[in-house]
């Protein structure tokens, strides 16, 4: 579940205000974060199409140290989680998203009419299963010796991973002149899936491809949130 401790009304969201150098009215949000995190650049990615990037400072958090305060900030020791100034917390990625899109208005990367609005949470769902499973391959590997990983674990996740690459590909989504949540999280399963899984995707995929591309030309926050194997 989706939690946070304080839900802010618009009255708190203002007072939460500072004026920075120059005059600009800025709104204080930290962000936990691991640079290679798919989770946090859907994140980051939305924050620089909204035009709020300046606004969020993203700081590295070491989910193996029990020292960190991510496992105060967030109960469940998971990233990413974005700190407000008056302790709020808010995560997962989707529920951060879509904080970032109230703070910006409203129906810009979450679309206000209901059809668009669950079509777009829809393709949100589906790839972050898919990341879900991406990152439970690469933990396998990580963290488990090799005579104790589960070869039909593993298989299980690529399954999962393989099917929502051949829907995708089947019919790849319209990319918006803002990209939806939807978009932004194909995006990241795309960018993980070279990062961490080869980029076998590409072999079978080049609808996919051809949508990647045009996503990466069109957001310059993709490229800029890229990191190398």
């Amino acid at each position: 579940m989706n939690v946070s401790t304080r839900c802010p009304t618009a009255a708190t969201i203002i007072r939460r205000r500072h004026v920075a150098a120059g005059g600009r009215i800025l709104f204080v949000m930290i962000l936990r974060y691991s640079p290679s995190s798919p989770f946090a650049r859907k994140v980051r990615i939305a924050g620089s199409v909204l035009g709020l990037a300046d606004e969020i400072e993203v700081r590295e958090t070491d989910l193996n140290d029990p020292a960190d305060p991510i496992r105060v900030q967030n109960p469940l020791g998971k990233i990413p989680a974005l700190v407000l100034d008056d302790g709020t917390v808010y995560y997962d990625s989707r529920v951060i998203l879509e904080y970032l899109d109230h703070l910006a208005g409203g129906g810009r990367i979450i679309p206000s009419d209901a059809l668009a609005r669950f079509a777009a949470l829809r393709m949100q769902s589906l790839c972050d299963g898919m990341l879900d499973a991406g990152v439970l391959i690469v933990y396998e590997s990580r963290y488990r010796p090799a005579d104790k990983r589960v070869d039909g674990w593993v298989g299980r996740q690529s399954d999962k991973i393989a099917r929502g690459l051949a829907a995708l590909e089947q019919s790849p989504p319209p990319l918006d002149p803002v990209p939806h949540v939807g978009q932004i999280a194909l995006a990241c399963v795309l960018g993980y899936g070279d990062l961490r899984l080869g980029g076998r995707w590409r072999k079978d995929h080049p609808r996919l491809v051809a949508w990647h591309d045009t996503f990466a030309a069109q957001v310059p926050s993709f490229a800029e949130t890229k990191v190398e194997a």
